[in-house]
């Protein structure tokens, strides 16, 4: 049987970017971003065009960091919730860098950073991005209803984080991809989208368990295993499956859509969720300790719900997947 794990040699982040909205800006995490518009607009006229001027200016930020020219990436795999990737391609159309357009839903970050990865260990880029985003007021306004209309919120709902984050994968770096973790679609009969947390949990606790089954280590092993959004509901769902299969993760378990909203202060019901939540959690918070060393293993899974406007529509079910890789401190 082919195994899940994939072992990666010389792959690093190397740098990252994040650009936030305003609600990001004053959640928990504020002062790790390093650029916030409290406007949301990121100087465009519409908010699909103001999610792809978000990824444009969090690529920017990451060649700036660098000190380098969009060209000198071989690469770049990038995503968003948008139908077609419209806010990607557009977006990054005139940095003039091969484009691998990539649906993964709220995966997107874990699957771009796996495959620039592995395109960069293989031999075959010597710096690749992986490019993510998602937006509030975009995804509302396609998934859902125009926040114009008024609809109430479910108990169990996420609220999409308006962000994008740029990843630099290159050779060497402080912080190391080791292994990957592609994750297989699952679908157990969820069809509410105001409660995604439910539809991925169980894709989440099938890569999870695939992986500990096939390492044979324990979560005691890692400092941290952090998921990409499966917010408060979400994640309470997994933690329950994997103990039936006696994993229990909760001590070293946490959620980017936990971490990046202040949930009674800010109200976001079950937490964040989009493209853009766990991606610019990693690319801020958890990356500067694993730079430093307050972290030095972690196990990070991005969750997505693979859902389309015409499948709810049609009262579809939600498939939904899990890809995690593992990152570890090596110093400099």
């Amino acid at each position: 049987m082919q195994k899940r794990i994939i072992k990666i040699k010389n792959a690093s982040i190397s740098e990252a970017a994040s650009v936030v909205g305003k609600h990001e800006a004053l959640g928990p995490l504020g002062a790790c971003f390093d650029v916030c518009d409290t406007t949301d607009t990121f100087g465009a006229d519409t908010w699909e065009k103001a999610e792809s001027a978000m990824q444009k200016k969090a690529f920017n930020k990451l060649v700036d960091k660098l000190d380098t020219i969009p060209q000198s990436f071989g690469a770049m795999f990038a995503g968003d919730l948008q139908n077609q990737c419209v806010g990607s391609s557009y977006g990054l159309m005139e940095f003039d860098v091969p484009y691998f357009g990539l649906y993964g839903a709220c995966s997107t970050c874990a699957e771009g950073l796996m495959l620039a990865a592995l395109g960069v260990s293989a031999g075959y880029f010597e710096r690749a991005a992986a490019v993510t985003s998602s937006h509030y007021l975009a995804a509302e306004r396609q998934y859902r209803s125009p926040i114009e209309y008024g609809a109430q919120r479910s108990p169990t709902a996420q609220w999409t984080v308006t962000g994008a984050a740029a990843f630099s994968v290159e050779r060497k770096g402080a912080v190391a991809i080791t292994e990957a973790i592609p994750g297989i679609v699952v679908e157990k009969g969820i069809n509410d989208a105001s409660n995604m947390g439910a539809a991925m949990a169980p894709a989440a606790a099938d890569t999870i368990i695939a992986y500990f089954k096939e390492s044979g280590l324990s979560p005691r092993d890692f400092d941290l295993i952090l998921t990409g959004d499966l917010g408060y509901e979400g994640g309470s769902i997994l933690c329950e499956l994997l103990l039936c299969e006696n994993l229990d993760i909760r001590e070293r378990y946490n959620d980017c859509g936990v971490l990046i909203y202040d949930r009674i202060r800010q109200d976001k019901h079950a937490g964040g969720s989009g493209c853009g939540c766990s991606a610019v959690v990693l690319a801020s918070h958890i990356l500067q300790k694993l730079r430093v060393g307050k972290l030095k293993n972690v196990l990070f899974m991005g969750t997505g719900a693979m859902m389309s406007p015409s499948s709810i529509q049609q009262g579809l079910a939600i498939p939904a997947v899990g890809h995690m890789i593992r990152l570890e401190h090596v110093g400099v």
